[in-house]
């Protein structure tokens, strides 16, 4: 039924690009995650935006400035910018958009320091903060920063508003239809600011939860382009298939990783000794060669790999069984007649096989060696998981946690003692406090020096690997999967959460 209709809303000048992701709504600025991100970049522009490098570059603004005091960022607005209904883009737009994410979206850290936005003249907002914040530019990208019309957006509730559906934006695309489910379509932009973009006449994304049959309908022609491809096994299948090209280019300021956390208010895992022990327990490199099949780079911290102010020089935990069982017997845990020391449990999330279930399968023969009885807890859906990893109803769980660009915005959350937030996922649901870090990333916030502020980050992660809160086994593989035929597959830094602007099929 999908296949019927995607293929009778498709022309000749169509690009069909498949997701497993079903999105709720089209507002970015009020909800996290790729399901939303993705659509809402092409509907909606920006401020600024970020190509293959981590350097700004001119988007709804054409310029802008920070002052001295790292206290006002100005922007200088486009003249020529227009939503999808004709309204000009303004600095009201602009100061309703940065209130509304400050006031609604789940990154709570992302705008916290912004007190206001001054709109002296139509094309100029000038945002004010409490203190200096070297993560806004950043924040400012496609992903993130959506700027909504005002005289859509600004009456009646923002969570249930009917734009959220029916989206009005002046990004690239304008919203055409959603079949809940099942896909949505765009079309370009003929007003669009940018001279010659978007390349491509209109967008269909068709929604396919199951990742094997996205992969077959990809092969089959079905769909151009598939964003988003982490599971290995599919990786493997499509390296093999004619007409599909693969790449990993960009993605790099998502920065997806796949970790181990305990809950160290829990014994036995409230004692650094017996977390360590976990880590030299499991051989890694076995993980990363063959659970992952080569695919997905190891990731040796808090900080994904190709950021910015990533380290590798941290504690490691490399396959050592019998420090392992040193360490156990330290922390006063000594086998009993059975050989075992004590029993916990793991949960994972359901729906990631080789990263979750495998991963979990796997610990728990290696730690059957070390006198550590590990069971395996499976949930029957994302929400449970979520349930009872946010109330702390677990010893030690699989989780999947991005760094969304900046540590200000996807990092801190985890490791900061006043995000201790029962009930919230992707808060510091290890219950992990440390003076020490929590100093450190309250200065490494307001740093805007980039050499102090990597030295700040540089300790932080050293201190995090040394006193394992969470162990950290790969970065999730992040894949573009497209027929040959199609040329400019974003690699930008937000890889599929960016506009697709050059996106277009050759011939």
């Amino acid at each position: 039924m999908t296949l019927m209709i995607s293929a009778a809303c498709a022309s000749a000048e169509s690009l069909v690009i498949g997701t497993t992701q079903v999105p709720s709504h089209f507002n970015a600025a009020i909800q996290s995650g790729i399901a939303t991100m993705m659509p809402a970049a092409q509907i909606f522009a920006s401020p600024l935006m970020f190509e293959e490098d981590w350097t700004p570059r001119p988007y709804l603004a054409e310029s802008w400035e920070t002052s001295e005091d790292g206290l006002t960022v100005t922007l200088h607005l486009r003249a020529d910018a227009r939503f999808h209904d004709g309204t000009p883009v303004t600095s009201s737009d602009v100061a309703f958009s940065i209130r509304t994410i400050r006031e609604n979206h789940p990154f709570t850290t992302m705008l916290e320091p912004v007190r206001s936005v001054d709109t002296p003249d139509p094309l100029t907002a000038v945002i004010n903060l409490a203190r200096p914040h070297p993560a806004l530019l950043l924040a400012m990208s496609p992903a993130l920063m959506p700027i909504l019309p005002e005289h859509i957006y600004g009456s009646g509730d923002i969570h249930t508003h009917p734009a959220n559906l029916a989206p009005v934006g002046a990004g690239p695309f304008r919203f055409v239809e959603y079949k809940q489910g099942d896909y949505y379509r765009l079309e370009r932009n003929p007003d669009f600011f940018l001279p010659g973009l978007p390349m491509a006449e209109e967008l269909i994304f068709r929604i396919i939860p199951d990742p094997a049959t996205l992969t077959l309908a990809l092969e089959r022609g079905e769909v151009d382009i598939n964003p988003f491809v982490t599971n290995i096994r599919d990786l493997h299948r499509l390296q093999k298939a004619r007409g599909i090209v693969i790449s990993d280019l960009g993605y790099e300021a998502i920065g997806p990783l796949n970790w181990i956390a305990f809950n160290t208010r829990k014994p036995p895992f409230d004692d650094v000794r017996v977390r360590r022990a976990v880590g030299y327990a499991i051989d890694k490199r076995f993980i990363l060669d063959r659970l992952m099949g080569g695919m997905s780079p190891d990731s040796t911290g808090p900080l994904a790999p190709g950021t910015p102010f990533t380290v590798t020089e941290v504690a490691r935990y490399d396959f050592d069984p019998d420090k392992a069982k040193a360490l156990l017997d330290a922390a006063g845990y000594p086998e009993g007649k059975d050989g075992i020391r004590f029993s916990v449990t793991m949960d994972y999330i359901p729906s990631l096989p080789e990263m979750a279930r495998n991963l979990a399968e796997y610990m728990r023969s290696q730690l059957r060696a070390v006198g550590i009885d590990l069971r395996t807890r499976s949930s029957p859906d994302f929400p449970t998981w979520a349930q009872r990893i946010a109330n702390y109803d677990f010893d030690l769980t699989q989780d999947n946690v991005y760094n969304w660009g900046d540590p200000v915005i996807g990092v801190h959350r985890t490791y900061l003692s006043n995000n201790i937030r029962k009930g919230v996922i992707w808060s510091n649901t290890q219950q992990y406090a440390s003076a020490q870090v929590d100093d450190l990333l309250a200065h490494a916030a307001v740093e805007s020096d980039p050499e102090r502020r990597a030295a700040l980050y540089a300790e932080f992660q050293k201190i995090v690997v040394q006193d394992a809160p969470i162990l950290f086994v790969n970065e999730v593989p992040m894949f573009n999967a497209a027929r040959d035929d199609i040329a400019g597959v974003p690699h930008s830094i937000w890889g599929g959460v960016s506009p697709f602007l050059t996106l277009h099929r050759t011939e």
